[in-house]
């Protein structure tokens, strides 16, 4: 989910659009046709996708994890980056927007590389292998973000990352007087993966805000 390029006036955004993507005709076709749908606010922005390409091939990735997967813009970014024996297993619970996705995939050529998972994400995260994944990216339900990187911890290799978008919630994780439970959820886990000594970290002002989390 992209709320914004956080921090950036809207002529930067759109320079960093223009100057710091590589973004493919397909894959802004798939914006355009997210954002006619009305819901393009739970789609990442280009820059994010470029960058989740960008670590799929600086990690030498062949299997990635995703949670949440919506009209599918960053499953197409990451799995265009992939060995072309490479997989990634993608969670969602809505065959409405991923079929969407799939005309993309289908499209690009690599729809082979991807399995989606119709069902709750902690239901299918709990029949895959530990250590099994290089890179996780998570952009799901918020309130379920701490079960999520929980489990990722479990499921990507020693040296393998999670990603996790919306850790600034558009500025409101900043604020102490916002209490809704999405921006409480995030709040928490932002101090907990702070605090944890069983990760690197690095919280990015990419999109609404991108941490990036390394297992030790």
């Amino acid at each position: 989910m992209a709320h914004e390029i956080t921090g950036w006036s809207e002529a930067v955004s759109a320079y960093i659009v223009r100057n710091g993507t590589r973004e493919t005709a397909l894959q802004a076709r798939l914006r355009d046709e997210t954002l006619a749908t009305g819901r393009s606010g739970m789609q990442i922005g280009p820059d994010q996708g470029q960058f989740l390409g960008f670590l799929v091939s600086l990690l030498g990735a062949r299997r990635v994890l995703e949670i949440g997967t919506f009209t599918g813009y960053s499953a197409l970014a990451m799995a265009q980056a992939l060995p072309v024996d490479g997989r990634l297993d993608a969670c969602d619970i809505s065959r409405e927007w991923t079929d969407i996705g799939r005309r993309y995939w289908t499209e690009a050529g690599v729809a082979d590389r991807i399995t989606l998972h119709l069902a709750s994400a902690l239901d299918t995260l709990a029949g895959f292998a530990p250590a099994s994944f290089d890179l996780a990216f998570i952009d799901a339900d918020k309130t379920n973000y701490d079960a999520y990187y929980e489990a990722c911890l479990e499921l990507v290799r020693p040296g393998g990352v999670i990603a996790l978008d919306n850790m600034l919630w558009s500025g409101t994780v900043a604020d102490m007087s916002d209490m809704q439970p999405d921006t409480v959820a995030l709040r928490a886990l932002n101090a907990k993966i702070q605090a944890d000594d069983r990760v690197d970290m690095s919280l990015l002002p990419i999109g609404d805000g991108l941490t990036l989390v390394r297992r030790r």
